[in-house]
């Protein structure tokens, strides 16, 4: 910076790529604050509609979607896309990387059927551009096949899935972030269809690999450690479940924040085990903390937040208290409904 001055191209670059490296630290907060000093810089030397002031705005968008701030994701998200197929076109790779992460925020949102419909545009024209092994291909597949698992499309998303980790495998190593994120997915593929041992071993070595490459705080280290709790209480071991769930929630409350989705996702788990362990008042509060927070950052008709109103409404059965229950379950149907268009 002494040296070419802080607005010079080469210093941008350095200090994006300084922004990259927090951003895969899981430093979120201060890979946003150095996107926000770039962006403005390029604004203002290059112009609103530069390519290379649209790539600052993807950056910071991306860490918009990482800090769970879906709405503020897409709104950045939309902007780049008309901007790129405007100047660059609907077929250059940058477009296709814009529409990429417009889906995954897409995904987030619960917009399911949004999210595949463009993850199905996109993986195409990365297969035909780029061809069926290259590496923004397989991305491309494993968001489609991660899209499929939330539909309840089980068995399309583990064909899928093995597909691409034995391509990421060859083609990237056993240790990249990509195949273990899509390794992680199969397993929790593996746990919706019920193979509940399969999910657990996958899990473990997900964990293990992520905790040496990543260290024990990082957000996707926390990411896999809350799946495997998830999969003790689907094999009935609540007390390891909770073990595991304490600790991710405290971790992710310390890294992510309070309000975070994956920390309300965590704290939704919890009051679930509680539930299962008879400890029916302590589901109870953090159930209703969590709706009410869910409610308010998510929104009254996300899924998330349709499955803590349910949840809670099967503790207030638990208690006895079924108006209360009966109450809730309306609320759901009702979020429901208008979420579906009916």
């Amino acid at each position: 910076m002494r040296v070419l001055g802080d607005d010079h191209p080469d210093t941008l670059t350095s200090m994006e790529n300084l922004a990259g490296t927090y951003r895969q630290q899981g430093r979120w907060g201060e890979a946003e604050a150095l996107h926000l000093v770039v962006l403005e810089k390029k604004k203002l030397l290059l112009g609103d509609d530069h390519p290379d002031t649209f790539g600052s705005m993807g950056y910071l968008a991306r860490i918009y979607w990482y800090q769970g701030r879906w709405s503020d994701a897409e709104a950045l998200h939309l902007v780049v896309l008309e901007k790129r197929k405007l100047v660059l076109g609907d077929e250059h790779l940058d477009t296709l990387i814009t529409m990429g992460n417009l889906a995954l925020t897409y995904l987030y949102q619960g917009r399911w059927k949004e999210a595949e419909a463009l993850q199905v545009v996109v993986m195409d024209k990365r297969r035909r551009l780029l061809g069926e092994d290259h590496p923004d291909t397989l991305i491309a597949m494993g968001g489609l096949a991660y899209t499929y698992r939330n539909r309840g499309r089980l068995d399309d998303a583990e064909a899928l899935q093995l597909v691409v980790i034995e391509k990421m495998k060859r083609l990237q190593g056993e240790d990249h972030p990509d195949t273990l994120t899509v390794m992680g997915n199969l397993a929790s593929t593996h746990r919706e269809q019920g193979r509940l041992e399969d999910a657990e071993a996958l899990e473990l070595l997900v964990l293990d690999k992520r905790k040496r490459l990543l260290g024990d705080d990082h957000p996707d280290t926390l990411r896999v450690m809350s799946n495997l709790a998830v999969t003790y209480w689907k094999e009935g071991r609540w007390n390891d479940a909770e073990v595991l769930q304490v600790a991710t929630m405290e971790k992710t409350k310390q890294v992510l924040g309070d309000d975070h989705p994956r920390t309300l996702e965590n704290m939704a788990n919890l009051a679930n085990t509680y539930r299962d362990q008879g400890r029916l008042k302590d589901a109870e509060v953090l159930g209703v903390e969590t709706m009410g927070k869910m409610k308010r950052i998510l929104g009254d008709d996300h899924p998330d937040t349709l499955k803590s109103m349910s949840s809670l409404a099967a503790t207030y059965r638990d208690l006895g208290r079924l108006d209360d229950a009966e109450g809730l379950e309306a609320m759901i149907a009702e979020n429901r409904n208008r979420r579906e268009g009916c």
